[in-house]
């Protein structure tokens, strides 16, 4: 991966998601910024048709946070203090074999906690993606807005 580009907080809101995630992960330069570049990876080639994302920037996260969608939400991520988070928005729904999902949220979302010396089972994570990006095709959504 390209060396990532440095974004000031003035020219954050130029920035492409990319770049965005890709200064996240810098500013993480321990355990946790190799682990989401890690899960990145694992998305972008689970679904190389993968939209990646940037949403809820504001003043106390001016970054935002990294979204991949794909005809509809399929997970977000996040740094967290002790923790990375892979958040499947449809987790309820989504055969976990593995059981990796370790976290519960509200509503349909569950969610993967990766801990400090966790191992990512990639084909497994690969699973879980391929199979949020099947449930969102099977709703029917369109890839493309609709014209007015």
């Amino acid at each position: 991966m390209k060396q990532p580009r440095r974004v000031s907080a003035g020219e954050s809101a130029e920035a492409t998601p990319a770049e965005l995630i890709e200064e996240m992960i810098a500013r993480a330069s321990d355990w946790r910024g190799r682990t989401f570049a890690r899960l990145r990876s694992i998305i972008h080639k689970a679904d190389p048709d993968m939209v990646e994302e940037v949403k809820w920037r504001r003043p106390s996260n001016p970054l935002g946070a990294p979204l991949w969608t794909h005809n509809g939400v399929v997970c977000s991520g996040g740094i967290l203090k002790e923790r990375v988070r892979l958040t499947f928005v449809a987790g309820t729904i989504l055969p976990d074999p593995k059981r990796l999902f370790n976290s519960m949220l509200n509503g349909k979302s569950r969610a993967i906690d990766f801990y400090e010396g966790d191992k990512i089972d990639g084909p497994a994570v690969t699973a879980l993606i391929r199979a949020a990006v099947e449930h969102n095709l099977s709703k029917g959504r369109r890839s493309t807005p609709r014209k007015a």
